[in-house]
C-alpha cells in the first residue's frame, strides 16, 4: 500500500462499519467507472471528501464522495446544470446537487448511470482515454467534526 494509501485508510476507519463498507464500496465503483480519474482526497472539518478529476485541479472533478457522521453521499459538483428528470438530486445550491448513498448499488440505478453520464458529457477537461489513475491527499484538518455518529461513539 502505498504512504496515500494507507493515509486514505486512516481517514475512512474513522467512520462507523456501516459508512467504512459503503465509502470502499462508492470508492471501487467509482475507481472501476474512471479508471484513469485522479482522486484528489480531503480530510476536512465537516466532511471527509474523494473527488474525481481528470486533472490535479479540484475544479476539474466532475464528482465526489462526501461522507460525514450522518451518511454518505455523491455529489455532483456541476449537477445544477444537469437534466434530472426522476429528480433524485438533492441540494439547492446555484452549482453542485448531491444524492445519499446507502448502499454501493445506488451507482447501479438507471438514473444515477445517466447522471454521471451526463457529469463526463459535460466536464470542460475529459478523462484521459487510455491509463491509471492516482490518489492524491490534498488537505487534512487538524480539527474535525466527529466522523461516527452520536449514538455509534457511544
Amino acid at each position: 500500500m502505498t504512504d496515500a494509501e494507507t493515509q486514505l485508510k486512516s481517514f475512512v476507519d474513522k467512520f462507523d462499519p456501516a459508512h467504512r463498507t459503503i465509502i470502499r464500496a462508492v470508492r471501487k465503483a467509482l475507481r472501476t467507472r474512471f479508471p484513469t480519474a485522479i482522486e484528489l482526497a480531503y480530510d476536512n472539518y465537516n466532511f471527509f471528501v474523494i473527488g474525481y478529476s481528470p486533472t490535479e485541479r479540484p475544479s476539474d472533478a466532475i464528482v465526489s464522495i462526501a461522507a460525514g457522521a450522518s451518511g454518505v453521499g455523491l455529489c455532483f459538483i456541476h449537477g445544477a446544470r444537469l437534466a434530472d428528470p426522476k429528480k433524485i438530486l438533492l441540494g439547492s445550491g446555484k452549482q453542485t446537487r448531491f444524492i445519499r448513498i446507502e448502499s454501493a448499488a445506488v451507482l447501479q440505478r438507471p438514473e444515477v448511470d445517466t447522471l454521471l453520464t451526463a457529469a463526463v458529457a459535460g466536464a470542460k477537461t475529459p478523462f484521459q482515454a487510455s491509463g491509471r489513475g492516482t490518489l492524491l491527499i490534498r488537505s487534512v484538518s487538524a480539527k474535525q467534526r466527529p466522523r461516527r455518529s452520536h449514538s455509534a461513539q457511544e
